[in-house]
């Protein structure tokens, strides 16, 4: 047999890569103009044509008389784990009370359903300890100074400083192995868990986890953080429903209370839809859209007793809330850092705490909100004695704040309707209806 030389052998890997690379082209080039298909047959390996099913498997849990009985998030998860092996599918949630050590995580093509407020998942009281070894970035173990009470299963948060930056260090993992008060960890910590910086372990955690996944489906739960007996988590990482890169996620008819940090939180996750939802007695944000989120509707929810009811985080586009009622919250709805082409109308604000609309000072021109249409909303009672109805900070500039009615209903006092800060921009501020305030407009920037 004649054997190739190396130059031609090398000059047929080039031919056939480079066939490879033109068919790929060819193929996105046939993709974008494909022929119209027959009725769809499932294909091993393609998820593009594949039929609409009309069913997938439903798995239920509760405490009796369920495919999966157990009131603990290793019921919950079991149930998730075993549709998602599936291909994906509804966990339906039956009425009972269930006590969570660990998020229960969702992944993709999951519908997590249950039977309204007769479905409740609360947050197991916190634990917090002291590291008591240094952990570095590659270690996948921490030593405890008081293991006790902490099970193998538990979510727990790595708290403390980074060592080198003085920065926070927040490391979320999970107990996975025990040895006295040593545990292992499911990942590696890749950061530096050291004695000097405070190091610490917390079963902190979110309730529902939505994290690097897509199309899921949370309806008709009550969620409870239980926060007096739970330390602050922030937003960024916690809540009762936290999500993380992770698109085209439906939340309705879920009560989210009780939670110290936020209520609903999501950072750069696109078309997320919250309806009819109650959040309700927060340290933190009732809603937190956050983080470069494009697309959101936050439409017919009720939102209550947060520090503030609506937060438009860092980089929030084209989003929508509509028909919403907040009530009760330090700041009704806060708006800020690059969120830009949101629609802000046919809200209700009452009795905020400070302000009821707020348009937050942030660092200087270009990262302030621009572009936002505030339209036909409510605010009423909002402050102490120098409350601020609608209060425009920073250099935010070009924003639309038209039709919308303020009204202060207690003694005047020296409370504001709208005020524009010294450095505010221009905004279009129009056919507002303003009652009731010492001052109707106060405008602090120079002529």
């Amino acid at each position: 047999m004649k054997k190739s030389s190396p130059l031609l052998s090398s000059r047929r890997q080039w031919l056939r890569s480079t066939c490879a690379i033109a068919l790929g082209a060819g193929y996105t080039a046939y993709a974008a103009n494909k022929p119209g298909s027959y009725p769809f047959r499932a294909t091993s390996g393609d998820f593009i044509d594949e039929p609409q099913w009309d069913e997938k498997i439903t798995v239920t849990v509760g405490p009796a008389n369920a495919d999966i009985c157990g009131t603990t998030d290793k019921a919950l998860q079991a149930a998730v784990d075993y549709a998602l092996r599936l291909g994906g599918g509804t966990v339906r949630i039956l009425p009972g009370t269930y006590r969570l050590r660990n998020a229960v995580r969702l992944g993709s093509g999951i519908r997590l359903i249950g039977s309204g407020e007769d479905s409740k998942i609360v947050k197991e009281n916190m634990l917090r300890t002291r590291l008591s070894e240094d952990s570095d970035w590659f270690d996948q173990e921490i030593t405890l100074e008081d293991a006790s009470g902490f099970q193998v299963g538990d979510a727990v948060c790595i708290l403390g400083k980074n060592p080198h930056t003085g920065g926070p260090l927040v490391v979320k993992r999970v107990l996975t192995a025990r040895s006295g008060n040593r545990f292992k960890l499911d990942k590696g910590i890749r950061d530096n868990a050291w004695k000097m910086g405070e190091a610490e372990a917390a079963t902190l955690f979110p309730l529902i986890s939505v994290e690097d996944v897509e199309n899921i489906v949370i309806e008709d739960l009550c969620i409870d953080g239980n926060r007096e007996n739970n330390d602050f988590f922030d937003g960024n990482y916690g809540g009762c429903i936290f999500m993380h890169d992770a698109n085209n996620i439906s939340v309705r008819r879920v009560i989210a209370q009780n939670n110290n940090g936020d209520g609903i939180a999501w950072q750069i996750c696109h078309d997320v839809v919250v309806e009819e939802c109650r959040s309700i007695n927060h340290s933190g944000l009732g809603f937190h859209p956050g983080s470069g989120s494009k697309r959101t509707v936050m439409r017919n929810n009720f939102i209550q007793g947060n520090n503030i009811g609506i937060f438009f985080c860092w980089g929030v586009q084209n989003g929508l809330a509509e028909n919403n009622i907040c009530r009760e919250n330090n700041t009704g709805i806060s708006i800020g850092h690059r969120d830009n082409g949101n629609i802000v109308r046919n809200n209700e604000v009452y009795d905020s705490g400070t302000v009821g609309i707020l348009f937050r000072p942030e660092r200087g021109e270009g990262f302030t909100a621009t572009d936002n249409l505030f339209e036909n909303n409510l605010v009423v009672n909002s402050g102490g004695d120098e409350g601020v109805a609608v209060d425009f900070q920073g250099v935010t500039a070009g924003n639309t704040f038209v039709r919308n009615t303020l009204t202060e209903k207690r003694d005047p006092a020296q409370r504001i309707g709208i005020r524009f800060g010294a450095e505010s921009g221009e905004n279009t501020v129009a056919d507002n209806s303003i009652e009731g305030f010492a001052i109707d407009i106060q405008d602090l920037r120079k002529s």
